[in-house]
């Protein structure tokens, strides 16, 4: 079977998800397809109904791709609902190097990702110093958990 994989994630504000998760998975917003200087202009030409999209929906890329073509697409689609639940499943971003790397050197590089990451809208829940390990929880801005690894 062939299959690529495309994630979804519920948001609030499309903008802001793309440019705090482009900077944390090292990803790009995704230009509209050739032809069309927006995905807005993009929906319209492919029949999508103008009150189908929110109001400035596809006015600026709703979804970041990785450069090197290798990890999937993510797509931030607006909704009406603000977030009101633990997620069920969260990104775990290893940035530390795994066990193979002394932990000194892990938690550097955790540190790091975290200064980035709090300085791009994200918020340190917890962090978590145990059993060879170093981890960071965290929430992007509109709540959703994540750890830094």
């Amino acid at each position: 079977m062939d299959m690529t994989l495309h994630l979804t994630i519920d948001c609030a504000d499309p903008q802001r998800m793309v440019a705090f998760w482009a900077e944390a998975l090292g990803y790009v917003p995704e230009p509209a397809p050739d032809g069309h200087a927006t995905w807005r202009q993009y929906w319209l030409a492919v029949g999508v109904p103008a009150d189908e999209l929110p109001d400035g929906a596809g006015d600026h890329p709703e979804s970041i791709v990785d450069p090197t073509g290798r990890g999937p697409r993510v797509w931030f689609q607006q909704v009406p609902e603000p977030k009101i639940a633990k997620n069920r499943w969260h990104f775990d971003l290893k940035v530390g190097g795994g066990r193979g790397v002394p932990l000194d050197v892990r938690r550097e590089r955790v540190q790091a990702a975290v200064e980035q990451l709090v300085g791009a809208g994200a918020t340190v829940v917890q962090l978590r110093d145990e059993a060879g390990s170093y981890v960071a929880a965290m929430q992007d801005p509109e709540g959703n958990e994540f750890d830094v690894v």
